[in-house]
């Protein structure tokens, strides 16, 4: 089995980055030059389609579509990816009249997309073509032309494609961008977009669907003494207890922090009540805040559990950090 020379792979690794940053240099450079017309003409009519983008493309071409179509579809922008062959074979019902086509080939002389044109043309679409060639049969049945040009591929034998599909990807990436921006696109509206995701429970998650209610708050009033107080505690589990009013306004939490504290003082535990030994002014979170801005005030204090309150400042429930955890909030 031949062995790799480690400075010559080395050397082609680094030198296939430096001509696929070329490449996106000179394809940045277009964007703001001479292809800035067809650029911003390619953005209004997507964003102003009444169906979807549909992407085409083959070989590595198609697998680029294939992500291109799903970075649009997850910033807002309708779309979905049809493979050429299957479309001649039945597939091509998905398109509908109204639709945008975006084409990808290198060559832009791909047989299967040949084959298409006829039958696409006639389904009345706006027509997108993002191609290495210009002058190609795809370039001349296409309304807009987005030239993905490279002048050489990263590959040693100028034969794989590599420069050709980064330069691809970074212009399929750049139409989701400014089809996101144009469409006002939100934090909230990409975790709508993702909800199985971090940022999807970060911003979709609210304290109260996490929170501990009920019975499940441990909570005394001022008057109790240390023993019932302790008894609440340890029976809930929390390491705390809330002190409240007739009201359920918040006076303090006593936390097993504060009982090692006491204890080390050598203080007398026995005679005391909960409003003698509780921490006035606890940190509390509104029901409606995001849970990850629960995380936050936690790591913000330095503290494991937050009080939850409702709309008039009344003890509604109570947050720690294993909750936030099993969540995957944090």
């Amino acid at each position: 089995m031949p062995a790799a020379e480690p400075g010559r792979s080395v050397a082609l690794g680094a030198q296939a980055l430096a001509i696929e940053a070329e490449a996106l240099l000179a394809l940045q450079a277009r964007i703001a030059g001479p292809m800035a017309d067809a650029f911003a003409r390619a953005v209004d009519l997507m964003l102003a389609c009444r169906g979807r983008v549909v992407v085409m493309g083959m070989g590595k071409s198609g697998h680029v579509g294939r992500k291109i179509a799903a970075t649009l579809a997850s910033t807002g922008t309708p779309a979905f990816f049809v493979h050429p062959a299957e479309a001649s074979h039945g597939d091509l019902g998905m398109v509908q009249p109204g639709d945008v086509l975006l084409a990808i080939s290198n060559s832009g002389e791909s047989d299967e997309l040949g084959v298409l044109l006829p039958a696409l043309k006639r389904l009345s679409l706006i027509f997108i073509a993002m191609t290495g060639n210009p002058d190609s049969t795809l370039a001349r049945h296409a309304d807009i032309v987005l030239s993905s040009q490279v002048d050489q591929e990263a590959c040693p034998l100028n034969l794989a494609p590599t420069a050709s599909t980064t330069a691809q990807m970074a212009l399929g990436d750049a139409l989701a961008v400014a089809l996101l921006d144009a469409r006002g696109f939100r934090e909230e509206d990409f975790a709508r977009s993702h909800p199985g995701g971090s940022l999807g429970r970060k911003l979709l998650m609210h304290v109260s669907d996490l929170m501990r209610s009920g019975a499940a708050v441990p909570r005394v009033g001022p008057h109790t003494s240390f023993t019932d107080m302790l008894r609440e505690m340890t029976g809930k589990g929390l390491g705390f207890t809330v002190v409240v009013d007739e009201r359920e306004q918040i006076l303090g939490i006593f936390t097993d922090g504060d009982l090692r504290r006491l204890i080390e003082r050598g203080a007398d535990l026995r005679g005391l009540t909960a409003q003698q030994v509780m921490h006035p002014s606890p940190r509390r979170i509104r029901t409606d805040a995001l849970a990850v801005d629960a995380a936050d005030l936690m790591e913000q204090h330095k503290i494991t559990s937050v009080l939850v309150i409702d709309e008039q400042s009344r003890l509604v429930g109570a947050l720690n950090s294993n909750d936030l955890m099993r969540a995957k909030v944090i």
